[in-house]
């Protein structure tokens, strides 16, 4: 990891808009969103991508935190041929940082069963697993992990 640039993504930008998409449905395209239904996260959530040099290697979210918990959902996403570089921590790392900010009070995430790799990523990470779940009227399964021993910073 060389040149690794982190950039929020603006509800107004629809080439930021259709890199953060594009990521986002390649990794789990059981939940592929349309680019009305991602510029709605984008108002919603901080949504970034990841550009090693110019190329499109990842996205993330940070959900803000909810509920009486504080409870905040970070994830990180990075492209099969990019993993295993640093890639995803340095993803994982900015959105841990956006969730201190917004005050979360416990951290959160969320993975497709099916990425087995995005699952050891979580689970090495501290991500202890809370619930397991297939939304209705599909058949794939979810799991919903929490971050064990947050520390507020």
């Amino acid at each position: 990891m060389t040149d690794l640039r982190i950039v929020p993504v603006a509800a107004a930008d629809d080439g930021a808009l259709l890199d953060w998409q594009h990521v986002h449905n390649t990794i789990v395209p059981p939940a592929a969103l349309p680019l009305d239904a991602v510029r709605a996260r984008a108002g919603r959530n901080r949504l970034c991508n990841a550009y090693e040099g110019d190329v499109l290697v990842g996205c993330s979210t940070v959900r803000p935190p909810q509920g009486e918990e504080a409870v905040a959902t970070v994830i990180a996403r990075v492209l099969p041929e990019h993993r295993l570089r640093g890639l995803g921590t340095a993803l994982y790392d900015d959105g841990l940082a956006h969730a201190r900010v917004l005050g979360a009070g416990a951290v959160e995430t969320c993975v497709l069963a099916a990425n087995g790799d995005g699952l050891a990523f979580a689970l090495a990470r501290g991500f202890a697993e809370t619930e397991r779940y297939v939304l209705d009227g599909e058949n794939d399964l979810w799991i919903d992990l929490r971050l064990s021993g947050w520390d507020r910073g």
